[in-house]
């Protein structure tokens, strides 16, 4: 025989609350209550065992309580950091996700955009610079899909934004080898540099205008095919504009028999958890990666309980980790 099924109006009563409160709790809209009359119901629910009817929702609300994510390399430890702090945001507020690895190919990732909407999810959040415009507006205005922009991408059309302060934090970079008394010193620039790492140049540069700038592909053997470069030209100090480059310069530099900081001093940014772990450990600009995850989640749970509040732009503060990776010039 089957259980009886537990209803809404039953948590209600015992919470001690309102159906609709109930309700909107457990419908992404917690934010708006008091933190124990949230506590109340979770409590209730979690205790009577009720579970909410997705697909009825669905047909009834047009809701799926799913968001689309998409980024551009799931194995950057950047992005699986970022994507954790989506899902933990996203999950607490009874959202899921459905994640999508568009390995830095617009096509593809064109493709993951246009199938993920059709599935019915309610919104995206999207950190790859691959999209094009034209995709965006489709999402935007005709599939009438809510998108967060997150550190990768602007686009000229409305949407919500989370990025972080990329130019302080070249700054910061920059300010740092100068204050340690390098002069000769050089940028390690991605082919398709996104407008974050853009602006992260620009703030490197207002210290050292006439730094060496090196183009590469965004990735540890990219960063690995510059070192032969920077060794032929004397750099004392050179700045990744990530981290994956600077791990791969670090192997580049082992390969050809010299030593970090000794023979070159290294500067990431992001301030990925493998920083911690090479040696010697990597000073680099630290982004509030989990923390960026989160924010963009909340910035959608927001957009789809308000859609027509006005678009916000959030700009997370960046610092410099100081480890061992750069040394005094004498």
């Amino acid at each position: 025989m089957c259980a009886k099924k537990v209803t809404i109006r039953e948590v209600a009563k015992r919470a001690g609350v309102s159906i609709a409160t109930v309700s909107q709790i457990l419908n992404g809209k917690a934010m708006n209550f008091n933190p124990l009359t949230v506590q109340k119901v979770q409590a209730a629910r979690d205790e009577l065992g009720y579970k909410a009817d997705h697909l009825a929702r669905q047909m009834v609300g047009k809701q799926s309580k799913t968001i689309g994510i998409l980024v551009p390399e799931i194995t950057n430890s950047f992005f699986s950091t970022l994507v954790k702090g989506i899902e933990e945001e996203l999950l607490f507020s009874g959202y899921i996700s459905m994640l999508c690895n568009g390995g830095f190919n617009g096509a593809k990732e064109e493709k993951a955009l246009l199938e993920l909407a059709k599935r019915g999810v309610d919104g995206f959040i999207i950190a790859s610079p691959s999209i094009s415009d034209e995709v965006l507006k489709e999402v935007l205005q005709v599939k009438k899909r809510p998108v967060i922009v997150l550190d990768q991408k602007t686009t000229a059309e409305r949407s919500d934004e989370v990025t972080t302060d990329d130019f302080n934090g070249g700054l910061l970079a920059a300010q740092y080898l100068k204050k340690m008394g390098h002069t000769k010193v050089a940028v390690i620039v991605p082919d398709l540099a996104t407008e974050n790492i853009s602006c992260r140049l620009q703030g490197f540069l207002t210290e050292f205008p006439q730094a060496l700038q090196i183009k590469t592909k965004l990735s540890k053997s990219g960063g690995q095919a510059v070192v032969a470069e920077l060794l032929e030209q004397n750099i004392e100090a050179v700045f990744a504009l990530s981290d994956e480059l600077a791990f791969g310069i670090y192997l580049g530099m082992r390969q050809n028999g010299k030593s970090i900081p000794n023979d070159l001093s290294v500067i990431g940014y992001d301030d990925v958890e493998m920083c911690r772990y090479v040696t010697p450990a990597l000073t680099t600009v630290a982004q509030p990666i989990y923390e960026l995850g989160k924010q963009a989640a909340d910035l959608m749970i927001k957009r789809l309980a308000t859609p027509t509040s006005p678009y916000v732009k959030r700009v997370l503060p960046v610092k410099l980790a100081i480890r061992g990776s750069v040394k005094v010039k004498i």
